[in-house]
């Protein structure tokens, strides 16, 4: 018997963790795989006269534990990851591949499909459902279902090697992340670095059984030291090692795979009547088009780069009183830090003691009760998959007939620390959507899983504010997976236009910056002390410090992928780091540095789903920034305008997102609101 392909017996179906064993996967994919495609004959074979119900929905509902079983792997991939994983996965993405290829390019079922598509008006569809027959009839059309056999079998292709070198483009920067590490035995090379941090440096030597001082490009290790260390050689080293990430010519780089994945992603493209991969893309997001996005970021680049040139002649003002002619990007943490200090008189290390780890969750939990009726509750009998992973279970208060109660709403996973088998950066993921069948609404399972420094044997983990906003970030995704209330799994939660799904992560981040909610939970966790009037001032003050720059580093970032994703041509005879440098020039605040290239590591578009779609981050600060806007304007904690925005969470990919968005808003969003919030 295999865990994986039987009903779980836990608590709510959960992932049974602590029962996997490696080798349970891939026979389970397998026979999963299997199942799957029994449910698809079913479909195909069934003699009855195509209709929504026979059709659509038994497809929409189709391969649930299969879903469920590459959702638990995939995560795993991600957050406890190990060599024989990454081996695992290199033969299970072909076969899913495989399996979904043959799913999309069957042409009985397209063809019912297509049949009910055609006379959808006598079915009187509700608005989910009309959407659920639209968007299963576009994805077999984007999908190739219109295609001959020939074209059918390469794409095919495409996608199968498409899958393979996008994962092995991640196993490549965790690995390369994981190679370097600087070890220092002379305290004074260390000058500037806090206490705290040299504590944690300290753990890392000891983990490794060296002496003195260790420091990684993890997150929580290199961010800290690049930001205090007065050493500029030793910041110059580490700087360059994380530029360097899979781009040293060595077993790990990524810059003939980036060639190889463009080039599979026009073939793609093409081969299905698009211009180029952007084309292909964004006609399923709000942008609709390459044009409009280039449009939306050089207007927003011509607007933020007076800022961005003021802050660097700020911050190099200030390096030249230290001797230091010609600033470079390496420096610019160190000297922005040492700005923020002098104009806002704190730094993140002196606020870290107000924001321990366990407080900044209370407060996220308790903002969720008082904007939704959300609950939570700590689960110790829940299989979890390390032993720093906490598992919660989620209550929503109903009022039914003027009665209060209590509905159990979602789990919760929370995995917040560093570790070996762990990739860098934070992300929210979902172990089960959410969808309503046989009467009963099944609820989803959502994680949040992060990097933040560990809790050491004197000190609990604390956040830096930028922690903060990251943890309230990530848990804007939960909510948005957590409250999902549809009748199908692929139209629940995140499942909207990519350039939507950033809307509640970032407006969510908002509350960090509101003092009447700040006083609530940024307490010193030794004291008790509330963090001081002051404080909180000067970070409101500080809210927009730096966003010229900020502004001009994202907008390089989704410039370059629009380029990649439209100019793949000029890749053939061109370097990728020259093609980074042609790109992201009109951008650059600083020297190009010739050691270095970010695109051999930039995961979000060659592993994860961000291809031609990096802009969305800025596009949803346009909406973010309009819709707390309109929270300020009626109270941040006003129930009608929370309980608006409840309806916009839940309903997933029901509706068009602009719709949804006015039906929220009462108006479409505007530019000038995010332009008003960072620049005045």
């Amino acid at each position: 018997m295999n865990i994986l392909t039987e009903k779980f017996n836990t608590p709510y179906h959960a992932a049974p963790f602590t029962g996997i064993k490696n080798e349970d996967f891939l026979p389970a994919f397998k026979e999963l795989i299997k199942q799957s495609e029994d449910e698809i004959n079913a479909i195909v074979s069934n003699p009855e006269t195509p209709t929504f119900e026979n059709v659509i929905e038994a497809l929409a509902y189709s391969g649930e534990q299969l879903d469920v079983v590459s959702n638990i792997f995939f995560n795993l991939n991600s957050a406890e990851t190990s060599d024989e994983i990454q081996k695992i996965a290199q033969e299970v993405s072909p076969l899913l591949t495989e399996y979904s290829s043959k799913i999309s390019q069957n042409e009985v079922l397209f063809n019912k499909i297509r049949k009910v598509y055609d006379e959808k008006e006598k079915y009187h569809l509700n608005e989910e459902q009309e959407m659920l027959l639209n968007e299963t009839y576009k994805g077999f059309v984007r999908s190739g279902a219109l295609l001959n056999k020939e074209d059918k079998e390469k794409l095919q292709k495409i996608n199968m090697e498409l899958s393979v070198k996008s994962l092995q483009f991640g196993q490549n920067v965790l690995a390369s992340t994981n190679a370097y590490f600087k070890h220092i035995t002379n305290k004074e090379e260390l000058a500037g670095i806090p206490e705290a941090i040299l504590d944690q440096y300290a753990e890392e030597a000891k983990e490794r059984e060296l002496e003195g001082w260790v420091v990684t490009l993890q997150y929580p290790s290199y961010i800290p030291f690049i930001t205090y260390a007065e050493n500029r050689e030793l910041r110059k080293e580490i700087a360059l090692a994380s530029g360097k990430k899979s781009f040293d010519g060595g077993e790990f780089d990524n810059q003939e795979l980036i060639k190889e994945l463009l080039q599979l992603k026009q073939q793609k493209a093409e081969l299905l009547g698009y211009k180029n991969y952007a084309e292909y893309v964004l006609e399923e997001r709000m942008a609709k088009s390459p044009v409009k996005v280039f449009d939306f970021l050089n207007e927003l680049l011509t607007k933020a780069k007076p800022y961005a040139d003021k802050e660097i002649e700020e911050l190099r003002a200030l390096a030249k009183a230290d001797g230091i002619d010609e600033l470079q990007s390496y420096d610019h943490i160190f000297y922005a830090e040492k700005l923020r200090k002098q104009k806002y008189d704190f730094n993140d290390e002196e606020l870290k003691p107000y924001f321990p780890l366990n407080q900044v969750q209370d407060a996220v939990f308790g903002l969720a009760g008082k904007l939704f009726g959300l609950r939570f509750v700590e689960r110790n009998d829940i299989p979890k998959y390390h032993e720093d992973v906490k598992v919660y279970e989620v209550f929503d208060s109903a009022q039914n007939d003027g009665v209060k109660e209590e509905q159990f709403k979602a789990l919760l996973y929370v995995d917040y620390f560093p570790r070996k088998g762990k990739r860098a950066g934070a992300w929210m993921t979902s172990y089960k959507n959410q969808y309503k069948k046989d009467g009963e609404n099944s609820r989803p399972h959502i994680s949040i899983v992060c990097n933040f420094s560990k809790p050491t044997k004197d000190t609990p983990s604390l956040l830096t504010f930028q922690e903060v906003t990251t943890l309230f970030h990530e848990f804007g995704h939960a909510l948005h997976g957590m409250m999902a209330d549809t009748q199908y799994p692929n139209l629940s939660g995140t499942s909207v236009k990519w350039d939507f799904v950033e809307l509640p992560s970032q407006f969510l981040e908002n509350f960090c910056y509101e003092p009447e909610f700040l006083k609530t939970f940024a307490k010193h966790y030794k004291t008790g002390e509330v963090l001081p009037d002051e404080k909180i001032e000067k970070i409101e003050q500080s809210k927009n410090f730096m966003e010229g720059y900020q502004t001009m580093r994202q907008l390089g970032f989704g410039l370059l992928d629009m380029n990649y994703h439209t100019k793949v041509g000029e890749l053939a005879n061109e370097s990728v780091k020259a093609f980074e440098d042609k790109y992201t020039k009109v951008t650059s605040l600083y020297p190009v540095n010739p050691e270095t290239a970010m695109s051999p590591s930039f995961s979000h578009i060659f592993q994860g789903g961000y291809s031609a779609g990096y802009y969305s981050y800025k596009w949803a600060e346009v909406l973010d920034a309009d819709a707390f806007q309109y929270f300020k304007e009626t109270g941040i904690f006003n129930p009608e305008t929370a309980a608006k925005y409840k309806v916009l969470l839940s309903s997933g990919g029901t509706k068009d997102p602009m719709e949804l968005y006015k039906s929220f808003r009462g108006s479409e969003p505007k530019v000038e609101s995010l332009l008003k919030r960072a620049f005045g």
